[in-house]
């Protein structure tokens, strides 16, 4: 296995490895685990694996979870069909930058992504690096976040669309989750900025620390809070992937955020993800 970097801070490309032979050999398995935590996200091409491999390889890294709106593949459980064509209503679940699933109280640990159909240009996807993104934030921001925690909604997100009795069993069903705005990653013990799309709002910013009057919190609140998640667009941190059919992305969950390029409709794109769920709280 040969590993290349794509950039100075994420991303890098596996040569010489298949991903169903990873899936049962216990030390390619940990060399591309080992891989991970240093790049945060990997890629391959010519994956020309199976269903059943796919979901074998993601089962290395944990149990998989399904999604409530993307649903599951029925032979599959854990692989997610994303397929997309030029019928597909217009979409605005990937197009921004996110951390996937933060609306659960664990949020997944990571994915692994592959294609299976897309477009002969266009369909990009980028990640980029929050462990990073928290590194080179000024002082005074850095002290201004500390212990702040932000909630984050399945509703406002997946839920906008729906009519309101839909959107009112889905949060029933997934209540908003809170998290720190800075989280220690389990594994590398790197500190990463945890907001993205799916944060609405903090939830113990009004104290007398941060508010002397209400432009402080509102829009001082909102304003501090956009501008973190704001973070991810910064080009220096960012990897961005070209697909081609049978290329594979797997990612870290815990300190990346992506963006899947909606610069293609009305192309097919056809995707399958397994998601990994996380482990405990960190």
């Amino acid at each position: 296995m040969k590993i290349e970097k794509l950039t100075q801070n994420i991303g890098a490309e596996l040569t010489g490895v298949n991903l169903a032979e990873a899936a049962r050999n216990d030390d390619l398995f940990g060399e591309i685990r080992a891989a991970l935590l240093e790049h945060k996200v990997l890629f391959l091409r010519d994956q020309d694996i199976a269903r059943p491999d796919h979901v074998a390889f993601a089962q290395r890294f944990g149990q998989l979870e399904d999604h409530p709106v993307a649903g599951s593949d029925p032979e599959n459980p854990g692989l997610q069909r994303l397929y997309k064509d030029k019928n597909s209503p217009p979409d605005f679940y990937e197009n921004s930058w996110h951390c996937d699933a933060t609306w659960r109280e664990i949020p997944p640990m990571g994915a692994v992504l592959r294609c299976v159909a897309c477009p002969p240009v266009g369909g990009d996807t980028m990640w980029a690096n929050l462990a990073k993104a928290y590194v080179d934030l000024p002082d005074h921001v850095k002290e201004t976040i500390e212990g702040l925690k932000a909630r984050h909604s399945i509703e406002a997100s997946f839920g906008a669309r729906m009519p309101d009795e839909k959107r009112y069993a889905l949060k029933a069903q997934y209540p908003d989750a809170e998290h720190d705005v800075v989280r220690r990653h389990p594994e590398t013990g790197e500190d990463v900025l945890f907001v993205s799309s799916y944060a609405t709002h903090f939830t113990n910013f009004h104290t007398a620390r941060n508010v002397r009057y209400g432009q402080d919190y509102s829009p001082g609140g909102a304003n501090l809070l956009n501008y973190l998640i704001g973070r991810a667009a910064i080009p220096e941190y960012q990897v961005r992937w070209r697909w081609k059919p049978n290329s594979v992305a797997i990612w870290d969950n815990r300190c990346t955020q992506h963006y899947a390029v909606m610069d293609y409709p009305p192309c097919v794109r056809q995707m399958e993800r397994a998601a990994i769920m996380g482990e405990g709280q960190w």
